[in-house]
């Protein structure tokens, strides 16, 4: 039994010296990844970019003609973090492609990865945060448009609240959202999930994996779905520099492991992304990312 992993070295692309973003973080975890000894081997996969069609299913087609022809307005140019350039754009489609990818790649093997992934603060028509594209609503929207599913759980626990995707999804039944967040963090102006769950500064390991182990397995029964994305964002680290959380290494890998089994266990398939990470140590950061993946191999090897 293998890990399925998707990875692509355009998740990395060059940014100025100085910009607060941690670009080189793919590379490295991608790096990191294939030296270190998980419980199964890696089967690799390449992405596609996401075709344009399949972005509109989420997106404005003003949007999406704006940010891929490079006509964004400087205050959208700011708001989404980045200068615009081809390379960019190159980069959020097979980011995106990726994640859909790795959905269709989980629906086959019951569970995979992408190495990038999480861009939840993109809006139907407009960037913000770092995300230009939201990746988990346009894998969620292929699905459904192509009847592969017919309910999709998107579980958030990155430190900042999953808004983009919130508001995409609002009064859409074949997907809940649940985002379990710092509640004093980015975004400011909150956004309505299915479920929101705010947590206070601070909170650490054992607060944490009791919340979490609170609401995910009514979640589950309740809604019973047919997959879940699954945005494993590392900002919740005690050491991030864009979080206020307080989670350890061996806190993000049993949350991790946590949801991941969860999911497995009532067979259900569950497609991972990396969500956010901003400490500088880039090392460390893509360290972090890794106990995802760590934790998925763990849970295909031995919750078989």
């Amino acid at each position: 039994m293998a890990l399925t992993v998707v990875h692509h070295p355009g998740y990395t692309i060059d940014l100025p010296a100085n910009h607060p973003f941690p670009m080189e973080k793919f590379r490295l975890l991608r790096q990191l990844l294939g030296e270190q000894s998980l419980a199964c081997p890696i089967e690799w996969l390449t992405p596609e970019p996401a075709p344009i069609n399949t972005l509109a299913r989420v997106h404005t087609r003003d949007y999406l003609n704006a940010f891929l022809q490079g006509r964004l307005a400087r205050a959208a140019e700011r708001r989404s973090g980045f200068a615009w350039s081809e390379a960019l754009v190159e980069r959020v489609r097979l980011e995106t492609g990726g994640t859909l990818l790795t959905l269709e790649a989980a629906l086959t093997s019951g569970l995979a990865c992408n190495s990038a992934g999480g861009t939840h603060h993109a809006h139907a028509d407009a960037a913000s945060g770092y995300c230009l594209i939201n990746d988990l609503a346009v894998a969620a929207a292929h699905a459904l448009a192509l009847g592969w599913v017919e309910r999709v759980l998107i579980v958030d626990c990155d430190v900042h609240q999953g808004d983009g995707t919130a508001r995409l999804f609002a009064n859409v039944p074949g997907v809940f959202t649940f985002s379990m967040h710092a509640a004093r963090n980015f975004p400011a102006r909150k956004a309505t999930s299915d479920l929101d769950v705010a947590l206070p500064n601070g909170m650490g390991d054992d607060a944490y994996l009791a919340e979490l182990a609170s609401w995910l397995p009514g979640i589950l029964a309740a809604y019973q779905p047919d997959a879940v994305l699954y945005d494993a964002g590392v900002d919740v680290h005690q050491d991030d520099r864009l979080g206020y959380l307080a989670l350890s290494n061996q806190g993000l890998y049993a949350r991790d492991h946590y949801v991941l089994s969860c999911c497995h266990d009532a067979d259900i398939p569950v497609a991972a992304v990396i969500g956010g990470g901003y400490d500088r140590d880039i090392l460390a950061l893509a360290g972090r990312h890794a106990q995802l993946h760590r934790a998925a191999a763990d849970v295909l090897t031995f919750n078989a």
